[in-house]
Parts: C-alpha cells; sequence; structure tokens
C-alpha cells in the first residue's frame, strides 16, 4: 500500500508543494485557536500589575520593586506556560484530547485506577483503549500495585481531580467578571464624572448579554474570536514597544533573575504576598491544555511560541518601562500607558477582547459539567449540542444561569478587581498544581519514566506553584473566599452523587435475581408471553436486574422478546460508532433474552436520538444471523434487507456481537413491514432467508416497543449518622427529584414508557 505521499506524488503534487499544503494547515489552525485557546490568558495585562501593587505593597513603587515584579512576571510566564504546559504537558493527550479528566483517565487505563462500575475485560479491546508502549518499569509496577493494594488512595485520587474540576467551574465564575470589569473601568480615564455605580452596570449587561447569548452556540461567532483576540496581541505588544522605547530603553535588565531575589529581599513578607497577583499573568494556561482536543498540539505550539508569548511579554515590559516613570499611576496603569491617539481603539478591542476570553471558559464550564455527568459525577443536565457540524460544542442552559448569576453576584458583591484577582489567583494556581501532580503519575505509570524525572518535575513546577498557592491563601479573607467555598459547595455536590449513584449500583448487583431462577420458570418465564419487545434499562452488564424480579412476581405477562438495555461510561474520550453497542443473548436461545450495552466516552454526548430503536433491532437481528454461523473469528454476514451496514462482528466465547457503524444517515429507512416483504426476493435471488427467530423479532417490532426504567429512591438507614441522613435524605434527594430524569436523557417516548419505584438503604 502506497503512503499518503506516493498517493499525491502520482496526482501530480509534489512533495514540496505537499509540505507547503501541511504547513498552512498548521498555520491555519494556530490562527483559529488564538479565539478558542488564547482569549484567556491574552487579557491577563488588564489587571496583572494592579492587582499585584494593591496591598501593603504599593508604598514600595520604586523601580527595583517594579523590576522585581516584571521579573517574576517573565520567569513565571517562561517556566509555567512554555516550559511546562508547551513543551511537557501537551505531549500528555487522551486520544487527542486534554484537561484534568484526559490525565485521570490515561492514568486510569494503564494503571487501572478507575472507580467507575461495570468495567469489563472486552472494554480494552476499543481502539481508543490502547495502552501499549515501552515495557514496564519496576517504578511504575510498585506504583500500580500501591494503588491496587490501597483503594482508599485510588478513592483519594479521585477526590483529588474532582478539586481541580471544582475549582475549573470556579474558573468560569471568575473570569467573565475580572476580565469584562477590568476592561469597563478604562472609560473612567475619560469620563472621570462617571460613577462606579455606572461601571458596575455596564459590567453586569455585558454579562448578562454575554450568557443569554451562548444558546445560539459559539460557531456563530466563533469567527469573529481570532481578529479580535489578534488585534488585541498586536495592539498591547505594539504599545508595549512604544512605551519601552519612550519610558525605559533598559528595562530589559529587568528580566534577570537576580531581580527576583533583590524583590524579595527588599519587600519581605509584603513581596511573598503580592505575589498572588503574579500568578494571574498565567490564567488561562490550563485552558490552553484544555481545549487540545480541538486543535492539534503543534498548531497551539506554533500560536503560543511565535505570537502569544513574545506579545505579553512585550506587553508586560511596556507596563514595567512606563510605571517606571509614573509611579502614582500604579491602579489604572495599563490605560494610562496607552496613547492617547488610539485609547478609544484599543479600549474598545480590550472589551471585546474580555468578551471572547471569558466564552471560552465558559465553554471549558459546560465541557467539563458534561463529563462530570458521563462520570457520575453530577447530576443528569439538559445537554444541548449547538452545532451540528463541529462536535462538542454544547450548551448546558441549568449551569448557564447558575454561572449568570454567580457572575452578577460577585460583580455586585466585590466591585474590585484586587478582591477579585485574589480569589481567580487562588483558583487558577490550585488547577495547575492538580495538573502538575497528576502529571508526575503520568510520566511513571504511562510514559514509564525513571521516578527521578517525574520527582524533578514535580520539585521543579510543584514548588513554584505551592509558592503562589500559599500567598493566594494569605488573601483568602480579601476575596480568596470565594473559590474555596464555590469549590466546596460543587464538591459536596460532585460527591454526595457520586456516593449515591455508587450505593445504587451496589444494591442492584446484591439484589439482581438469579439466572436459576429465570431457567427454573421455563421458556414463558412464568407469564404470557405478548407481542412486543421490552426494552428494561439497567445499570448492570451481567445478570438480571431486580426490576425484572418485579416483573416476573407481580405481572401476569411480558413481552416475546426482552432487552437489557445498560448505559454505561468508559475513560476513554470518544467511543466510535462502530464499537458503541456490543449484544449478547441472555439464558437459553428458547427465553428470546438479550443484553445490549451502549458504551460512551467522557467526552460523548449520551443521548439516544439516532432511531436507537431500529438500531438496536438491526443489531440483534445481525447477531442472530451469525450466532450459529460464527466461529471465534471475524464472519461476514449475507447483504440483503441489511445491505445498508457494514458489518463488523467481534465473536467470542460469551457470544458477543459488538455492533456497526452504518454508512449513511438514513438507518434502516424501511419499516419492518417492508423488510419482512423482501424475504420472498431474498428467496427468488438465492440468498439464504432470514431464520425463524430473527422474524419473530422483527414481527415483534412491528406489535410495539415498551421501555421500563426501575426508579429508584435513595433513604439512609436509621441508624446512620445525622450528617449521612442529611446527605443522603436531603441533599441527594434534592439532586434527584430535580435534575433530569433517565428517560429525558435517554429521550423515551412517554409514551411508551413505564417506571417501576424501588427504595435502597445506604
Amino acid at each position: 500500500m502506497n503512503n499518503p505521499s506516493e498517493e499525491f506524488l502520482e496526482q501530480g503534487i509534489s512533495q514540496q508543494n505537499l509540505r507547503k499544503a501541511s504547513c498552512m494547515t498548521v498555520v491555519t489552525l494556530a490562527y483559529q485557536s488564538l479565539g478558542v485557546v488564547y482569549g484567556d490568558l491574552s487579557t491577563s495585562p488588564l489587571y496583572v500589575y494592579k492587582t499585584t501593587f494593591s496591598g501593603k505593597l504599593s508604598l514600595h513603587e520604586n523601580d527595583e520593586e517594579i523590576y522585581g515584579v516584571l521579573s517574576f512576571i517573565f520567569w513565571t510566564f517562561t517556566f509555567i506556560a512554555l516550559f511546562k504546559y508547551i513543551l511537557i504537558v501537551m505531549s500528555a493527550d487522551d486520544n487527542g484530547e486534554g484537561g484534568t479528566f484526559a490525565l485521570y483517565s490515561l492514568l486510569c487505563r494503564h494503571g487501572s485506577l478507575s472507580i467507575l462500575p461495570n468495567q469489563q475485560a472486552t472494554d480494552e479491546t476499543l481502539s481508543a483503549y490502547a495502552t501499549h508502549g515501552s515495557m514496564e518499569t519496576w517504578q511504575s509496577s510498585a506504583l500500580k500495585s500501591f494503588f491496587e493494594k490501597h483503594p482508599r488512595f485510588r478513592k483519594g485520587l479521585f477526590i483529588f481531580v474532582i478539586l481541580g474540576t471544582c475549582m475549573t467551574i470556579g474558573d468560569g465564575v471568575l473570569t467573565p467578571t475580572i476580565s469584562v470589569l477590568s476592561a469597563v473601568s478604562g472609560v473612567k480615564l475619560k469620563i472621570t464624572a462617571l460613577h462606579e455605580n455606572y461601571v458596575v452596570l455596564i459590567s453586569c449587561v455585558i454579562i448578562v448579554g454575554l450568557f443569554s447569548l451562548q444558546h445560539h452556540g459559539t460557531h456563530r461567532v466563533a469567527f469573529m474570536f481570532a481578529p479580535i483576540v489578534a488585534a488585541w496581541l498586536l495592539c498591547i505588544s505594539s504599545i508595549g514597544i512604544y512605551n519601552i522605547f519612550r519610558w525605559n530603553p533598559h528595562i530589559f535588565h529587568a528580566l534577570s533573575p537576580v531581580y527576583m531575589l533583590k524583590f524579595l529581599k527588599s519587600t519581605g513578607t509584603e513581596g511573598w504576598i503580592s505575589l498572588g497577583g503574579v500568578v494571574l499573568s498565567i490564567t488561562g494556561v490550563e485552558t490552553m491544555f484544555a481545549d487540545l482536543g480541538h486543535f492539534s498540539s503543534l498548531s497551539i505550539r506554533v500560536a503560543f511560541t511565535f505570537l502569544v508569548y513574545p506579545c505579553l511579554v512585550l506587553a508586560y515590559m511596556g507596563e514595567a518601562a512606563f510605571l517606571s516613570k509614573h509611579h502614582e499611576d500604579i491602579q489604572r496603569s495599563f490605560y494610562k500607558a496607552i496613547p492617547e491617539a488610539v485609547f478609544w481603539p484599543v479600549f474598545v478591542v480590550a472589551t471585546f477582547a474580555a468578551v471572547v476570553g471569558s466564552q471560552a471558559v465558559i465553554s471549558a464550564t459546560f465541557s467539563v459539567i458534561s463529563q462530570c455527568c458521563a462520570l457520575n459525577c453530577f447530576p443528569y443536565v439538559k445537554i444541548i449540542h449547538t452545532s451540528s457540524k463541529i462536535y462538542g460544542q454544547i450548551y448546558i442552559p441549568e449551569v448557564n444561569w447558575i454561572l449568570m448569576c454567580l457572575c452578577l453576584a460577585v460583580t455586585i458583591g466585590l466591585r474590585d478587581t484586587n478582591m477579585m484577582g485574589h480569589a481567580y489567583g487562588l483558583a487558577v494556581t490550585t488547577v495547575m498544581f492538580v495538573t502538575t501532580c497528576l502529571m508526575a503519575l503520568v510520566m511513571i505509570i504511562v510514559w514509564k519514566q525513571r521516578i527521578a524525572s517525574a520527582v524533578a518535575f514535580l520539585v521543579i513546577f510543584g514548588s513554584m506553584e505551592l509558592l503562589y498557592i500559599s500567598a493566594s491563601v494569605y488573601k483568602v479573607p480579601e476575596g480568596g473566599w470565594i473559590p474555596l467555598v464555590l469549590a466546596f459547595i460543587f464538591m459536596a455536590i460532585m460527591y454526595i452523587w457520586n456516593y449515591g449513584m455508587t450505593k445504587k449500583h451496589e444494591f442492584d448487583v446484591e439484589n439482581k435475581v438469579s439466572m436459576n431462577r429465570i431457567v427454573a420458570l421455563g421458556p414463558s418465564l412464568g407469564m404470557v408471553r405478548v407481542p412486543g419487545i421490552g426494552l428494561i434499562y439497567t445499570n448492570l452488564v451481567t445478570g438480571v436486574p431486580a426490576v425484572f424480579g418485579h416483573f416476573v412476581t407481580n405481572l401476569p405477562a411480558f413481552h416475546q422478546v426482552l432487552v437489557f438495555v445498560c448505559v454505561k461510561s468508559i475513560q476513554v474520550p470518544y467511543i466510535s460508532e462502530k464499537e458503541r453497542l456490543v449484544i449478547s443473548r441472555v439464558g437459553p436461545k428458547e427465553y428470546c433474552m438479550f443484553r445490549c450495552i451502549i458504551r460512551y466516552g467522557y467526552k460523548d454526548l449520551q443521548q439516544e436520538n439516532y432511531d436507537f430503536e431500529n438500531r438496536l433491532v438491526s443489531g440483534i437481528v445481525q447477531f442472530v444471523e451469525a450466532e450459529e454461523d460464527s466461529t471465534l473469528k471475524p464472519t461476514s454476514i449475507p447483504c440483503g434487507e441489511l445491505r445498508n451496514l457494514d458489518i463488523k462482528i467481534f465473536y467470542a466465547q460469551d457470544h458477543t456481537l459488538t455492533d456497526s457503524k452504518f454508512k449513511d444517515n438514513n438507518i434502516m429507512e424501511q419499516s419492518c413491514c417492508d423488510i419482512l416483504e423482501t424475504k420472498t426476493g431474498m428467496e427468488h435471488s438465492g440468498s439464504s432467508p432470514l431464520k425463524e427467530e430473527s422474524l419473530q423479532i422483527l414481527r415483534a417490532k412491528e406489535s410495539g416497543v415498551t421501555f421500563i426504567l426501575g426508579h429508584s429512591y435513595a433513604k439512609a438507614k436509621k441508624s446512620s449518622s445525622i450528617l449521612k441522613k442529611f446527605a443522603i435524605n436531603v441533599v441527594y434527594s434534592f439532586l434527584s427529584k430535580n435534575c433530569r430524569e433517565p428517560d429525558v436523557v435517554l429521550n423515551v417516548p412517554h409514551t411508551s414508557l413505564l417506571e417501576v419505584g424501588m427504595v435502597y438503604y445506604v
């Protein structure tokens, strides 16, 4: 088989033109990444110096302090943003996806750290589950063995990941408030009579407008994002160059790390506390990693290295040069440093850039909440796909309005970007430290690096981040409490929900019906089998759920064909459609009972709105047709009424069939009656007719499909503590009653829905 380059050569495309096309693709993606990835990071100059000099350090406004702060900004930006994220962390992608969950997913697969229920050996055959790589080292084996022997540490790691996730959600609240308010506050320089209340009001109007437009989807305005951020970066870098040459051409001396030591020596405790403002220069680097799935790692690296990094460094140097000659303007230095002639254009661009930066974080928050729902860490919420062309662009109404209310509360309540900066700094540094710790584990367990390399990575970058966390913690009374409160609330919700769902699964496992009991009832199951298909949704991938036991005991009749449907998540970002469904038989053949497992990745959208009934029936028919004729190796299926399907069968000793990918969107447009009519044509053409069981299933489909869902209610045992009773009987019960019901999540038609209530005690 020819490689792609040889194929292009055969078509008359030269190797040189091929390289040009590849380079153009990277450059195009790098340009597009500006609007999605770098909006938050590029707006940091609006508030970094202002927040850094907001405390008692403002009394030390001489050149040595300004030089020291610039040195800290430059080396922090270089070490953490460039060295840590661009050079190292960006390489730890999970099938092209980045972020905290991607690192945790890698660890779960390579180190067997997953706490998700229903994990099976067949999941490891997924194309996205690949764990092959270099040979195991004694360090990686020892670390994996440690986690296997100590389940509490696996649970602790999970809680640690949830902490980083909750701080990311906190970013979704703080980024719009500080970015928009910082941008709008610049108008007070030109309209001095404008009261602070009007600045807050304008900021609130912009925030309300920003969240009100979310339901349209970012794709409708995304084409504007990249030009805005590009124009913003060019503006602030040009102004930075202007200020360097006009006010202090020797400002580049501040890049020497010696000035950091002088700064700490001369300012002491106040200098250390001010580092909580310096860390705001790298807000957005975690978003850069989290949005890796939308672009290639090379394009993000190119955009940062050749445009974002130099532009922001020039902007910080220019503002420091201006401050070295204007100590009195320390609290409004950004807008004061703008030349009079270009003030209003830059102000407009700054406002738009703040909105773009906020949009990126809001979209990331939606994505994080969606992933938490998939991993049973957050109550089910309504998830809307806002783009039919771009996968992953989603909108969550409930979360959107909650974020808006929280943003308005912070904006109106604090009214001060300095206090917001203190809160923002603590949230950002916590997320970065979580990433550093997870990355050190990835280096040992996934990359099979020596433990010395991982320890060096953890010590170098972890110590820097702990230094900034310590400075931010000192500011807890001055706004730093906000991310802590938000993180505590979201962590409580996530942990209680995950605990309740785990106990529900344990209850289902303990109370599942014995197969011996089912077999003893005979093929009729002790009931009248009426025409139709019954889909029983369950959390179990093996065994018969307790819900079915209720039917066997209390109902006189049930459907002719029974299918136990299990929707489960796997620790991979995406699962292809051809690997989505796994169908197997339950019990003897004459019982006509099947199991369908629907597998999702943590970034897949769990919505069965793509003709699921017909897909399921066709998959069962394929399984029945292949069951007797198959061997342990892949088997082909004759074309006929299923000719629209590209069949791929995985047939193992447990009689499992992996469903295939449909070639077009018009899946099973024929009704089952039409399919049955094709039997005669198949017989005349010499093709093998469908088996009797297959025809029975198709006739049952024509008689109707009923969806049976178990509705479980959790209650704490009487012997439980007061805290546990409050968590289960109040919090978990409230979340269960107010979240999206399973039938809505699965898009089940209400006319065909039957719910069975059950109570379980935890």
